[in-house]
């Protein structure tokens, strides 16, 4: 079996495994029928409803949130998305911290959640590795955390954790752009990459690189930039003075791909496609109007926390999820990166955050 077969087969596997759980993760608490259970069949006209009653209210459940501060559309729709979430429960009174980017701010949020008794805390860490003690201290005290996007360094600091998958991310952006280059082995690609020291970037990288090399594409031209819309006009103006030629490009970010359009645009250079990450709604209305080189992005879920809210208040009323058979709420959940392109994108749009 060759190198090529076995990553497709492997990661084809994988999809299968992350979508499904994406569904259940997004469905987790509904009674909502679907097309399945509402069709009418040939003889009866009959439909079957959801058995679940999770939807149904139950006893109050009070939950804290926290999250870094929303400097970053991404992080906005984060603690947007999650308050959105909490309101559509009559039974969930959402506590929410303050956004922070200082580690010992959170640290004393989270402990004033555990001095309130919460019923459960949603927890995405600026640093999980330093938010570990004190979730741990809260999971001590019978206080669920469910953690989000960002993992602690232990495994009793949470109930469940809620993952985007960057790895994914890169995978199915090096597809795409195989799928679309992959007859042509001289073609020039080029990355984007955000923060170099985050393992993140780090998994994003790693999976564009393997899916490029499935197809026999690699990486031409590489700089990294910083999240932010002025690292990204700043990057991507020293990639294209460094490649004059260009097939297609892949950025990590879609809120420093505002600035990485704007530098495409000041060197009026349009003879490549791009690929954003993360899936912002500007990105996504310039796929849908075809009016720049963005032809498609890779989603990593802003809705984390609001599935986290979901959780949270399953964990606290002693529920599992309606469309599993075992009993409770698993332990990890890894939401999957599809692609969005002109075909799908009026499925994505109304979701996507602003950057």
């Amino acid at each position: 079996m060759s190198a090529r077969t076995t990553l497709r087969r492997r990661f084809a596997l994988a999809t299968v495994s992350v979508a499904s759980i994406a569904l259940i993760a997004t469905a987790c608490t509904s009674n909502t029928p679907t097309n399945e259970d509402t069709a009418e069949g040939d003889g009866g006209g009959t439909s079957n409803q959801a058995a679940s009653d999770n939807d149904a209210p139950g006893d109050e459940v009070v939950i804290g949130f926290s999250a870094p501060a929303a400097d970053h559309g991404w992080m906005g729709a984060i603690t947007g998305a999650a308050q959105s979430e909490a309101e559509k429960y009559d039974d969930v009174t959402l506590r929410v911290a303050e956004g922070t980017n200082d580690v010992n701010v959170q640290i004393s949020q989270i402990e004033g959640f555990i001095n309130d008794g919460v019923d459960a805390i949603v927890l995405l860490p600026f640093d999980g590795a330093a938010l570990t003690d004190v979730a741990t201290q809260a999971m001590d005290a019978g206080i669920p955390v469910i953690n989000v996007d960002r993992e602690f360094s232990s495994p009793f600091a949470a109930r469940s954790t809620i993952l985007g998958d960057n790895y994914g991310m890169g995978v199915s952006a090096g597809t795409y752009i195989c799928e679309q280059l992959g007859d042509n082995p001289d073609a020039v690609v080029a990355e984007i990459a955000g923060i170099d020291s985050l393992p993140l970037t780090q998994d994003r990288s790693q999976g564009f690189e393997d899916a490029l090399g499935d197809c026999g594409l690699d990486v031409d031209n590489r700089v990294a930039a910083d999240f932010t819309v002025q690292g990204g006009e700043a990057a991507t103006s020293n990639l294209l003075q460094a490649a004059p030629q260009i097939d297609a490009i892949w950025n990590h970010d879609d809120d420093q791909g505002v600035g990485v359009l704007s530098a495409i645009e000041n060197a009026g250079r349009d003879e490549f496609f791009m690929v954003g990450g993360a899936g912002s709604a500007n990105v996504m209305r310039h796929i849908q109007d075809e009016d720049s080189v963005l032809q498609a992005t890779v989603i990593y879920p802003s809705t984390q926390a609001a599935d986290g809210i979901r959780l949270a208040r399953l964990v606290a009323h002693e529920k599992s999820m309606s469309d599993l058979a075992s009993s409770g709420v698993p332990r990890t959940v890894q939401l999957y990166a599809p692609v969005v392109t002109k075909d799908n994108v009026d499925q994505y749009l109304p979701s996507a955050f602003e950057s």
